[in-house]
């Protein structure tokens, strides 16, 4: 399977970190120029930043460009619960509209997340999470295709958790990284919040009880309809 341009500029800006040749809050050329130096249209290499913007390896600052973000202090969740739980838990009704669903070759960022090789493939799903039709959050999973080929498309968007237990798949522990954002006018679109609003953002990577990493996924939450609690 081709690796699509988008992911390969991905991962070559992402090695371009990694090596130091961009440190710590440098600014990145402006995108006209980045564009131009790797031969492909703005909306490419847009696609390209926003996935490293999502991962948290760069940043957009308001008026000034696009940064190598500093890192962030983490914290470690105790463990994983479905959106359809905890909806559940709270009152609410749970819906999902799933946005998009493909199968493609994973990130640098994939595969370092998920123990991944070049050669794999992975699946990706985005889905509106849903609260009594109030949208909450925007949520994008990756999740190796070796690990869900044998489930239909209703099975993983509808209530993925279940479908994995009731396959004999136990959720366990999940590293969370949460940050503070400004929604991008696609995100807002969906959100039903306006551009530039406070979001949520959390990355996640879930494992089994047998600690193996099954789930990657970026969620961006609308600050206002959602909260964390941590205890300790």
């Amino acid at each position: 399977m081709a690796i699509p341009r988008y992911i390969e500029i991905h991962n070559e800006i992402r090695q371009r970190i990694a090596a130091g040749e961009w440190k710590t809050n440098k600014r990145l050329p402006a995108e006209r120029e980045l564009a131009a130096s790797f031969n492909v249209s703005r909306m490419t290499l847009r696609q390209a930043i926003q996935t490293l913007v999502d991962e948290g390896i760069l940043e957009r600052r308001v008026g000034s460009g696009t940064f190598v973000a500093e890192k962030k202090v983490s914290e470690r969740a105790l463990g994983v619960t479905s959106f359809t739980e905890l909806m559940k838990k709270s009152g609410r009704q749970a819906q999902s509209v799933t946005v998009s669903y493909k199968v493609t070759t994973p990130s640098v960022s994939e595969m370092d997340h998920l123990h991944l090789k070049a050669e794999d493939e992975v699946l990706v799903m985005e889905r509106l999470r849903l609260g009594d039709a109030e949208p909450i959050l925007l949520e994008q999973t990756t999740l190796p295709v070796s690990l869900v080929n044998n489930f239909t498309r209703s099975e993983l968007t509808e209530s993925l958790y279940k479908t994995l237990i009731d396959a004999g798949i136990q959720p366990g522990r999940a590293n969370q990284t949460i940050t503070a954002s400004l929604a991008t006018e696609r995100q807002a679109a969906l959100l039903e919040i306006k551009r530039g609003d406070p979001i949520l953002s959390v990355r996640q990577v879930s494992y089994d009880q047998e600690d193996h990493p099954f789930e990657y996924v970026r969620s961006y939450y609308v600050g206002d309809r959602f909260e964390f609690k941590l205890t300790r």
